[in-house]
């Protein structure tokens, strides 16, 4: 894998043995991650792993797969679509986070919380890490905020840049866009909006409030008819729409029409739904 030294895998060369590596995070020949036995997922969707591709190739793998040495070669423990992702691509390695253990994981969790505190990851990098946590750990946003030392509201938005359309990524990426514009632009549900405004705000320097009231602009036009027909909204149901976002981390959308409605949640790709799905009904439905 042509090696871009960012996120977590920024510095491994000078930092870890690349000499077959027992611990930490080291960038590993891919052919030499063997499949996790105890994988209960077989069935991978081919439009979600080409997605997963394309934003590798546009912004890079921004979370490592995490592996545990044995023999010559390592275990997948955790990231079978991330390697499954690479290979496609044909790279030839691929940044990882080796453990001692295979239950270890607190031994991962105190590397991913102290690559956290880093003052040189950008803010995708950092959503990435926290995902990680979230996929790979099984930690809430909760006991993010709490070990991060973040509220709950500053980690479930961080995560939900990882929604963002891959040129809008690429920017934050880049260092054109602020996480602040970066999270002004998550309120627009048409991607080639918010795209179009992402590339006048580099060309023109525009400051987050004026991103942020184009696409309250650009909403609220879309709201004047139906607002005019179903009438104002109840303060309470506005709240409930208001914590169901920041509960789930994705857009949510309440049609209130007094006895009855329907509630209408974003997602952004198939794993985003299995997160949203887990996060309802428990990792165990």
């Amino acid at each position: 894998m042509a090696a871009r030294k960012t996120g977590l895998g920024r510095g491994l060369d000078a930092l870890i043995p690349q000499d077959h590596p027992t611990g930490g995070f080291a960038s590993i020949p891919v052919t030499a991650v063997a499949p996790n036995p105890r994988q209960p997922r077989t069935d991978f969707d081919d439009a979600s792993l080409e997605a997963l591709g394309a934003s590798i190739e546009s912004v890079g793998l921004l979370q490592p797969i995490v592996v545990r040495a044995e023999g010559d070669g390592y275990v997948l423990v955790a990231g079978e679509r991330r390697l499954r992702a690479v290979k496609r691509l044909g790279h030839a390695e691929i940044p990882a986070v080796i453990r001692e253990h295979a239950d270890d994981a607190t031994n991962l969790t105190e590397a991913l919380v102290e690559n956290l505190q880093r003052e040189d990851l950008n803010p995708l990098e950092e959503a990435a890490a926290y995902q990680q946590l979230l996929e790979d750990i099984g930690m809430t946003h909760d006991d993010i905020a709490a070990r991060v030392g973040k509220s709950r509201s500053a980690v479930t938005n961080t995560i939900r840049l990882l929604g963002l359309p891959t040129p809008i990524q690429k920017m934050v990426i880049d260092g054109d866009l602020t996480a602040g514009h970066a999270r002004a632009l998550l309120g627009s549900d048409d991607q080639a909006y918010a795209i179009h405004i992402a590339q006048r705000a580099v060309a023109e320097g525009w400051t987050v409030r004026r991103v942020e009231e184009a696409i309250r602009l650009r909403a609220t036009q879309g709201r004047t008819t139906s607002t005019r027909s179903r009438g104002v909204r109840p303060a309470e149901i506005i709240e409930l729409e208001d914590r169901l976002q920041e509960r789930l981390g994705t857009k949510v959308s309440i049609d209130y029409r007094g006895k009855g409605g329907k509630i209408t949640i974003k997602y952004t790709s198939a794993d985003d739904l299995e997160r949203i799905y887990r996060h309802l009904f428990g990792s165990d439905s």
